[in-house]
């Protein structure tokens, strides 16, 4: 049976007619805004036109959301109840922090350079009495289970990290550090937009996970999921109220608030059903490709970056076992500042990050997706040889 992985890389008209964009630039900048794969752009323009032209049923929208929901599920390993169907990242983050009912003294540990989408909504939580402490790293976003543990207390509720850190790109070890702190009762809070899609991201050993669907998931702005383990939904209350999560018979208000089964409880009105439908053909696609084998590509790919950036004297920040990476590589240049190789990179039709750390250090950062070549990638190096 053909691989279909291998059959788009290898053949140039496919993988063009699947990413556009690769007929005329360099896209490798996943862990920020991604292309949108003509898959995606296709099922959301077919959706947006039927309403100029009929008025969707109702029913298919219910449809819609269901199929969504199995689908994310399935990527997740989760049940569909468990799933709710928003973005961005930060709101499925805060209704977390805000829907878990905290006493005063309780802890939530996190780290301080992760995205502030993973930071502000634990902060907050300061007013409530709550104790915010972050871990502290040997290198910027090396946190190990090894770490958290040594970091934990008696009154520690929560630990909530990123998957992978948007700057440095070190992957945390999901499972071992959810088995360690499921061991000892305390809650997990993933924030995953930077290996959801990627790499295998899943929640055996996670009470909470939220992404958007924008960067490696392949699929629109402000369309994500949200994933509650089914035995926290009754203890995290919805801080977000309308019709759709509560029980309002023919839309009639009711004296008492009681909210609908499962994590639909967390949406609290009309979804985003264009969004909807961008991202889950893009989660269709990842896994009929296999995560696994996108993740072992993006994997390779990186690595074969890294040894061509070494050669020429540039070291990439970040880890150097690729166990503990993601999709994410970061480097200075020795011989340019950061932000006129960017912009040098930019000429060239090659879209990549620029970023800074908290010290202020500029960096250029790459994130390749399993549609990339090594071509596309010795070009890139072929300019930074050139590029003092």
């Amino acid at each position: 049976m053909p691989d279909p992985l291998a059959s788009l890389i290898d053949d140039e008209s496919t993988r063009q007619r699947l990413f556009p964009i690769t007929r005329a630039k360099i896209f490798l900048n996943h862990a920020a805004v991604t292309t949108l794969p003509a898959p995606v752009t296709q099922a959301m323009n077919e959706f947006n036109g039927s309403w100029s032209t009929d008025f969707p049923d109702y029913a298919n929208m219910l449809a819609l959301y269901a199929d969504a929901r199995k689908t994310a599920a399935e990527l997740l390993h989760a049940s569909p109840d468990e799933i709710a169907l928003l973005g961005p990242t930060s709101l499925g983050l805060s209704l977390i922090a805000l829907g878990l009912p905290w006493q005063p003294g309780d802890e939530v540990l996190c780290y301080f350079d992760d995205y502030p989408a993973n930071v502000y909504p634990w902060l907050e939580l300061r007013r409530r009495g709550v104790e915010v402490r972050f871990l502290q790293s040997a290198a910027l976003g090396q946190i190990t289970p090894d770490l958290v543990g040594a970091n934990l207390s008696s009154r520690t509720r929560l630990v909530a990290l990123a998957s992978c850190n948007f700057v440095s790109g070190y992957r945390i070890d999901l499972n071992e550090i959810g088995r360690r702190l499921r061991e000892r009762s305390i809650l997990f809070c993933v924030d995953a937009i930077q290996t959801l899609g990627a790499f295998p991201t899943t929640v055996e050993n996670v009470d909470f996970l939220s992404a958007d669907a924008h960067k490696w998931l392949l699929g629109p702005l402000s369309s994500g999921v949200l994933y509650v383990r089914r035995e926290h939904l009754e203890t995290c209350r919805p801080a977000l109220l309308g019709s759709w999560n509560t029980v309002s018979p023919n839309f009639a208000a009711q004296n008492e608030i009681a909210f609908v089964p499962g994590a639909q409880r967390y949406e609290p009105g009309a979804l985003n059903a264009s969004g909807i439908i961008g991202v889950r053909t893009a989660m269709r696609l990842l896994l009929d490709l296999g995560i696994e084998r996108v993740a072992a590509r993006i994997s390779g790919l990186r690595a074969h970056l890294a040894e061509g950036l070494r050669a020429l004297g540039v070291e990439p920040l970040g880890p150097d076992n690729p166990s503990d990476a993601a999709g994410i590589l970061t480097v200075r240049h020795p011989g340019i500042d950061a932000a006129s190789l960017h912009q040098a990179l930019t000429a060239e039709g090659i879209i990549c990050s620029l970023r800074q750390d908290r010290q202020g250090t500029a960096y250029v950062r790459f994130s390749p997706h399993f549609y990339n070549t090594e071509a596309e990638l010795n070009h890139v190096l072929g300019i930074l040889a050139k590029t003092r």
